[in-house]
């Protein structure tokens, strides 16, 4: 009697419930990668002058370049996401790494302003897909009721790459040129790739799943105001967060010696934040939402007010790491709007925060350029959190309104 072939590839729902080191192989492999985009991203905000000083531009026309690397990621996520939409996760994953390795070495070889925003522009374009998929893989590994607490334990590689790898990564700009921080960067991408092929199960992506069904998110009212949710009001962190570093030697006196330090306690505050963000968020979803924005706006005004000395201004980048704990409850919200759309709406959770560090970093340049000097970005950030609030409000009367015309004894279907 033959012995039947096992299949090449584990459906989703056969993962539902694996051991706890499965889950644990997966989660630390989806980590890495994850450790090397954050470290990618939020490594150049502390090195904004050296850069500028390199590519003969001024600070605020360098922050450009971050804005670049975040319209990357808000265009790369939904056309990725969709065409990648039959793709088997952990292949998809290991591709989306190895074309973030390449990008950043890549970055490091620009020769000047434009090549360089370029560069940063297609390095951005894997971002949001990669931890889109990876966050499903999580959640579809996770225990019952457990969901953001396993997204949020993906997203500990990107939050703990700012405590620990912006740091390695801004010492090696300042002593090597900021050149040596996207080759660390890229190399830790590389191991990435092989982390993943050993650490994470071949899941294969969900039955029936197309291009087509992909862009059914799209049609959705709640996807896109949760996709507003981040886009403007997570954008009051980037805001602030992309002149870090001139607030904090100018304004608070810091010595230049102290950037790191101060760079480490902002990633201490995003891996606190997005520990108890996640927790809080498997106990009441849109509660945790609506608070979480309501404390942005309260770091960003205290920002503004302690800025002007070292002590009380790295308590206050401690404070707003911690902004970040918004990042699992709306990746958990939109999974469970999105319907069958699961992979696009997942991505377009990371596309809609690199349009909120696009939007921040850009708002902030410009109060900035106008001469309201660098502590003004703390009330651009404010105010991008209010507006956040407003929409977070649309959203919970939208579905009151769609509760109330739903049928007796029905669920209304999430749009």
């Amino acid at each position: 009697m033959s012995t039947p072939s096992l299949p090449a590839e584990t459906p989703p729902s056969s993962a539902a419930a694996p051991d706890s080191r499965t889950l644990l192989r997966a989660v630390l492999a989806l980590g890495v990668g994850g450790f090397s985009i954050g470290t990618g991203e939020f490594v150049i905000m502390g090195l904004l002058p050296e850069v500028a000083r390199d590519i003969g531009v001024s600070i605020p026309e360098a922050g450009h370049v971050i804005s670049a690397y975040a319209l990357g990621v808000v265009v790369g996520a939904p056309v990725l996401a969709v065409l990648s939409a039959g793709w088997g996760r952990r292949a998809l994953l290991m591709a989306l790494m190895a074309v973030y390795a390449l990008g950043n070495f890549a970055s490091a070889l620009a020769p000047g302003y434009a090549s360089l925003a370029g560069m940063r522009l297609l390095t951005g374009l894997p971002h949001g897909t990669y931890f889109g998929v990876a966050a499903l893989v999580a959640a579809s590994l996770a225990p019952p009721g457990q969901r953001a607490r396993a997204v949020g334990l993906v997203m500990l590689g990107l939050t703990s790459a700012t405590l620990v790898g912006v740091p390695i990564a801004a010492t090696l700009g300042q002593v090597f040129g900021w050149r040596a921080a996207f080759v660390f960067v890229g190399l830790v991408a590389l191991a990435a790739v092989v982390l993943v092929r050993l650490g994470v199960p071949a899941i294969a992506p969900d039955q029936g799943a197309s291009p087509l069904r992909e862009l059914g998110a799209l049609r959705r009212k709640q996807v896109w105001l949760t996709l507003g949710i981040g886009a403007i009001g997570f954008g009051g962190m980037f805001a602030v967060f992309s002149y870090i570093k001139p607030t904090l030697t100018e304004v608070a006196g810091l010595p230049l010696s102290g950037v790191p330090f101060v760079l480490a306690l902002f990633g201490l505050g995003m891996v606190a934040g997005n520990l108890v963000g996640s927790r809080m968020a498997d106990r009441a979803l849109m509660r945790t939402i609506g608070r979480l924005l309501a404390w942005s706006v309260a770091v960003l005004v205290f920002f503004v007010f302690a800025s002007h000395h070292v002590a009380t201004a790295a308590l206050a980048t401690f404070l707003l790491g911690t902004v970040v704990a918004i990042g699992p409850a709306l990746q958990i919200r939109l999974m469970d709007v999105a319907d069958d759309a699961q992979t696009l709406a997942a991505a377009l959770n990371h596309s809609a925060f690199n349009a909120a560090n696009a939007l921040g970093a850009w708002l902030g340049g410009l109060a900035i350029a106008q001469g309201l000097g660098w502590t003004s970005t703390g009330w651009v950030g404010a105010l991008l959190a209010l507006a956040g609030m407003g929409i977070f409000a649309w959203s919970l009367a939208s579905d009151r309104t769609r509760g109330r015309v739903a049928a007796p004894g029905q669920q209304a279907p999430a749009r």
